[in-house]
């Protein structure tokens, strides 16, 4: 095996229903203010659904003007300028086009990639057959067009690829990201999500799922973890982070904002949509024994916390089983009652949010939990930010095809 290196975060970039940047991301989360609200670009009268966490309509227009780039699918934009804000964070590039070349990989995941392309696609084949499927479709509706037209647009000349593993994608993404920096294949990586898919197809196909909220209320329709919940809240967004070998963020004067100190990944083999509290703990204790702590070194555990009836009791008896004793001495948060399952990117974002929390030594409170649920055993963060006693927070991913995913982050500089 190549050398074993720490591996530092030195930029940070995000977009969701409660901020398109850093700064609007950690007031809105610290205040405890969500962004899920009716839906607005997308027609929902024939749905049972139609509430959603919407990214700023104005966000993407205005960052593709600034990278001077033309809009290509919803996925992609989102990606590319979430991505601007993390290599500038971590001073790796400055400004507008163009841009001088650099060795730094692409690794991101996407659970849908390039659904808006997709669907525009399928309409184009429904109403003109073969004749209206133009030849640069082909490019536009690869699920590597996030991961490609990031690495092109900033000249980052490492390998670029996407993970595509449902809901753990963007953690899986990351988890690949921190080995290749940790053993030496890469000294600079790119990496985190990005998904947008408020669309007739896509959304129409989760509504149809049943598993999303029917509650009247948007904003108080995500809950996590707590007894009247009723199913989870969709959003779109993306989380784009910065790793490099310690040494060299250390050498080049950057800020080390934290650092991921292990990961874990396991499959439940079990079911495609029901998760496996077995296979959930597989994936924590290897990247609690990957971090080289134990259970009473967390500060806390970031939950996957989708709001939905089964999953949430599930994680949390994973939870406890892992922690055992320790797991009264670490609160729980779930950051989807924020702006909603971003699916592929919500392992970014959420990772994002937990290093906030590592950099200010408190957690965010968990909205909406207003009756926590009696089965699900864990100790919740309540209503309002908590300390962090113990500067070390385990983010959980876990996805449809049984994959899950785990982090361990720590703190920076």
């Amino acid at each position: 095996m190549a050398e074993s290196r720490r591996v530092a975060v030195t930029g940070l970039g995000v977009a969701c229903a409660i901020g398109t940047d850093i700064e609007s991301f950690q007031t809105s989360l610290f205040a405890g203010r969500g962004g899920i609200a009716r839906l607005r670009s997308l027609d929902t009268s024939e749905m049972k659904v139609g509430i959603g966490g919407e990214v700023d309509p104005e966000f993407v227009p205005a960052g593709l003007k600034r990278l001077r780039r033309r809009p290509t699918d919803r996925a992609v934009d989102l990606g590319l300028v979430t991505a601007a804000e993390a290599l500038e964070d971590a001073g790796l590039i400055d400004g507008a086009p163009p841009y001088e070349a650099q060795p730094v990989a692409v690794i991101l995941g996407t659970a849908v990639g390039a659904a808006e392309s997709n669907t525009t696609l399928q309409q184009r084949f429904a109403e003109r057959g073969v004749r209206g499927l133009r030849p640069t479709s082909v490019p536009r509706v690869m699920d590597n067009a996030i991961s490609g037209g990031i690495s092109i647009h900033f000249r980052l000349t490492g390998a670029n690829f996407v993970v595509i593993s449902a809901c753990t994608s963007a953690t899986n993404a990351m988890g690949t990201a921190y080995r290749m920096v940790r053993h030496g294949y890469a000294d600079t990586v790119l990496t985190g999500g990005a998904d947008g898919f408020f669309d007739p197809f896509y959304y129409g196909v989760w509504n149809n799922l049943g598993v999303m909220s029917k509650n009247p209320d948007p904003a108080r329709a995500c809950r996590p973890f707590d007894a009247d919940r009723d199913g989870c809240v969709l959003g779109e967004g993306a989380g784009m982070l910065v790793l490099e070998s310690w040494d060299r963020a250390r050498s080049r004067g950057a800020r080390i904002r934290g650092e991921i100190v292990g990961y874990g990944e396991s499959s439940d083999a079990t079911h495609i949509t029901s998760p496996s509290a077995e296979g959930q703990a597989v994936a924590m204790r290897a990247a609690l024994a990957a971090a080289g702590i134990e259970p009473v070194d967390l500060g806390a555990v970031n939950a996957h916390g989708t709001a939905t009836l089964a999953n949430d009791v599930c994680e949390s008896g994973s939870i406890c089983a892992v922690l055992g004793n320790a797991a009264e001495e670490a609160p729980v948060s779930a950051n989807k009652s924020y702006f909603g399952h971003t699916l592929g990117a919500s392992g970014a974002i959420e990772a994002i949010a937990s290093l906030l929390g590592i950099e200010q030594r408190r957690l965010p409170p968990n909205l909406n939990l207003e009756n926590p649920d009696p089965e699900c055993r864990a100790r919740l963060v309540g209503g309002d930010p908590e300390p962090l006693e113990r500067p070390f927070v385990m983010k959980n991913s876990f996805g449809f095809g049984g994959s899950n995913g785990v982090l361990v982050l720590g703190p920076g500089e």
